[in-house]
């Protein structure tokens, strides 16, 4: 059986605040650390029944960042939903969700930059 490693490494300011993500896996044909200002992962304990979360972002991520990596995750967990289930339907309303959210955030943006 193969085996691999994921290593996640967080650097923290003195108030313990992320400034610095970093990660790398084994078997990847990337061999530096790839840096990241945000970082979602989440485990399910099938025994508990809960998800167990880790959610990092550093300073430097922007508000306007935040958004496009919630909008990706949004969709590539529809995609990751339709692989498991081939529930149609419930994708469909993730997928809609998600570019509901994302086009309310352009919009308030726009106000934003309009009023500002």
């Amino acid at each position: 059986m193969q085996e691999s490693t994921i290593t996640i490494d967080v650097q923290l300011d003195p108030d313990k605040v992320p400034s610095k993500i970093s990660w790398k896996a084994s078997g990847s044909t990337v061999e530096e650390a790839q840096q990241a200002k945000a970082m979602m992962l989440a485990f399910w304990d099938s025994a508990d029944k809960t998800a167990m979360r880790i959610d990092l972002w550093t300073k430097e991520m922007m508000v306007d960042e935040m958004a496009d990596f919630f909008y990706q995750t949004f969709m590539t967990m529809a995609d990751t939903y339709h692989r498991a289930t081939r529930n149609d339907e419930m994708v469909k309303d993730m997928k809609d969700f998600a570019r509901d959210f994302y086009k309310k955030f352009r919009d308030q943006q726009m106000k934003e930059n309009a009023a500002g």
